[in-house]
């Protein structure tokens, strides 16, 4: 499975299309672009439409989660979990390919 999204990512997830009245046929679409102060950014967004021949469908913890098989690659074996402090809040993502990250967080070199 090229992406784990943990328990307390698809909470939040789960939330926010409740919050937002999303539809039950949205799903949430991870994948990467060139970019970054690093080279490449994460990115994270609701979706409904699906390509089997360019993308890849999960379900995890409740949470229908679509990655492109470009971005497949390099976000395999990544975890995507939800971090909340009294300073920062959000999406986080452990990527075993990054050989450098920024200090945000949200961009990664291979």
């Amino acid at each position: 499975m090229a992406l784990v999204l943990t328990e307390k990512a698809a909470e939040q997830v789960l939330k926010f299309k409740q919050e937002n009245s999303l539809s039950d046929d949205a799903f949430l679409r991870i994948g990467i672009s060139a970019g970054g102060c690093s080279g490449f950014s994460y990115e994270i967004t609701f979706d409904d439409s699906f390509d089997a021949t360019k993308d890849s469908r999960y379900e995890q913890h409740g949470v229908s989660l679509v990655v492109d098989k470009k971005s497949s690659i390099l976000l395999d074996g990544t975890q995507v979990d939800w971090h909340e402090s009294f300073d920062k809040r959000g999406f986080t993502f452990e990527n075993p390919n990054a050989v450098k990250s920024c200090g945000c967080g949200s961009s990664f070199q291979v």
